[in-house]
């Protein structure tokens, strides 16, 4: 199934909205906790420093903005964007405890926020689901400010023939086990689809590129499961 912007946008509000509830759960169960250390991976490649401010884009349920908390010892200003309605709910309440950090229902297209806001932008597989992502990116450059950094982490395109063999047998398998611990098949299946019509790691940095970020990198993690993307705005 191909999306325009509208349809994209209301379809994903329709899966998070449905699977909200086991998210996490699936999360570790699909990647087999291996997501978890992707995200490690990001927030070591940012090393951040404290009193620094981060907006986390599409932020699920906040696991970004618990490691970045982390490891600036509490001590800086993270902004948790997510458009769903229910996820946001899910997030706010799982950090709840946490001061510092605070929830904004917003697009990543449309980010209520001034210009040169931020040091840090995050967007942890969430940016496939976006549905116009040039205009995602512009909107990222805008709000950082000189100088700040943007990370993306995605899944990308495995290279070699024989573990893409394989990693694709296992994806074909992925909405049944989503119907089994979320009891919904179709949102799984989108997952799977969604990542398959994803650019691969040139045609996303190209992107970057297009709507201003400097000094791009990519980082394959997995042998290609997924990438991490940086740029910055100078």
């Amino acid at each position: 199934m191909k999306f325009n912007n509208t349809n994209k946008t209301q379809y994903v509000d329709q899966v998070f909205s449905r699977v909200h509830e086991k998210y996490d759960l699936m999360n570790d169960v699909l990647s087999f906790g291996v997501h978890r250390l992707w995200k490690d991976e990001l927030i070591q490649w940012m090393n951040p420093v404290e009193e620094s401010s981060l907006i986390d884009v599409a932020a699920g349920t906040g696991d970004l903005a618990l490691k970045f908390n982390k490891i600036t010892n509490g001590k800086s200003s993270i902004f948790c964007v997510e458009p769903n309605e229910k996820m946001l709910a899910a997030g706010k309440k799982k950090l709840l405890n946490y001061q510092n950090i605070v929830w904004h229902r917003y697009y990543a297209e449309k980010l209520k926020f001034k210009d040169g806001t931020f040091d840090y932008y995050t967007i942890s597989f969430g940016i496939r689901n976006v549905s116009n992502i040039p205009n995602a990116l512009r909107e990222a450059l805008r709000v950082l400010k000189t100088g700040g950094r943007f990370l993306c982490l995605e899944f990308s395109k495995i290279d070699n023939e024989i573990l893409n063999y394989f990693y694709q047998k296992y994806s074909k398998i992925i909405p049944l086990m989503g119907k089994i611990i979320s009891k919904d098949f179709g949102a799984y299946e989108y997952l799977t689809r969604s990542i398959e019509q994803f650019d691969n790691q040139n045609q996303f940095k190209k992107k970057m590129q297009d709507a201003g970020f400097k000094q791009i990198e990519a980082r394959t993690l997995s042998f290609g499961i997924a990438t991490i993307y940086s740029g910055w705005k100078y």
